[in-house]
């Protein structure tokens, strides 16, 4: 298995993953719906605001993350993640975890202080995430699931400090997705 940053040639294959994954895994309404946002995510967030890592085998994209910028109202450098989307044939093998743990390091490699994300409590402890109350890091929308807003330190600092509200990039800026 082969980790790395995705390039501009993989756009439509990761596109295809994540519909493909999602409509499996969710129903083929909630595949379209984050289809688009992968599309949208790609094409629409600068280069900056965005990070996007893949893992291949055989040539293959089986496995693909996004961090994308969250800002909130102090100068604190941080990202979230999401989606993740595994093949469901790699699916139960560590993939996602070594995936999310790789972009993690490049991520702590280039200064980032702190990652959030928005999912399964069960499944993103698992690689270092913990709950943060909506006191300390308020997510960009009213969660559906307020015990799924995670986040993890970077630089050995914790998320104590009250950083207020967050903002998220363009293609997340949408209630449905939270």
């Amino acid at each position: 298995m082969k980790f790395s940053r995705y390039s501009e040639s993989d756009r439509q294959e990761i596109e295809a993953l994540f519909t493909r994954t999602f409509s499996d895994s969710e129903g083929e309404s909630e595949g379209k719906l984050i289809g688009h946002l992968v599309h949208e995510l790609m094409n629409e967030t600068e280069t900056d605001g965005m990070f996007g890592f893949i893992a291949t085998e055989q040539g293959q994209i089986v496995g693909c993350i996004f961090f994308t910028r969250l800002s909130f109202g102090s100068p604190v450098k941080a990202f979230m993640l999401s989606p993740v989307a595994v093949d469901t044939d790699h699916q139960g093998k560590g993939v996602g975890q070594k995936l999310i743990h790789f972009g993690i390091e490049r991520l702590r490699e280039l200064g980032v202080e702190l990652i959030f994300t928005y999912g399964d409590p069960n499944y993103y402890s698992k690689v270092g995430f913990r709950q943060v109350p909506q006191e300390v890091a308020a997510a960009p929308f009213k969660l559906a699931h307020p015990d799924g807003w995670l986040g993890q330190s970077l630089d050995g600092g914790g998320l104590e400090l009250p950083l207020g509200q967050a903002s998220c990039v363009e293609p997340f800026n949408d209630p449905q997705y939270w």
